[in-house]
């Protein structure tokens, strides 16, 4: 676990599309919460349910390595997930964010308390 200052010194090194190569340690719950991965740093990332494919047998399992993107992250010291491999990747994650590509590269705005990008999907 990292203190407040650590997250915010990471937080800031990263980028909106940002890649990295990550291990799935976790599926608490297929189908419903989402993955926990291990992208090798001082935090954890973690894939969105509403970033999966709805069929959860379609998910990548514990210990699967794949590529992932910085799609988020708030004043929570987790990482925010996205997976650039179209099989682990929602179906329609084009049509729902057609605005993805544009922001890829660009800093991270600074979070609101408990802000969450995933409100605008539900």
């Amino acid at each position: 676990m990292v203190d407040d200052e650590e997250w915010r010194r990471i937080r800031r090194g990263l980028r909106f599309g940002q890649r990295f190569l990550g291990t799935v340690v976790g599926v608490p719950r297929p189908g419903a919460i989402g993955i926990f991965v291990d992208i090798g740093l001082a935090v954890g990332g973690f894939v969105d349910v509403l970033m999966l494919p709805e069929d959860a047998g379609r998910w990548p399992d514990e210990g699967d390595v794949a590529e992932f993107e910085v799609w988020w992250a708030d004043d929570r010291p987790q990482i925010r997930l996205k997976p650039v491999d179209s099989r682990f990747l929602r179906h329609d994650f084009a049509e729902r964010r057609p605005d993805w590509a544009a922001r890829i590269g660009q800093s991270l705005p600074e979070p609101a308390l408990g802000q969450d990008p995933e409100h605008r999907w539900k």
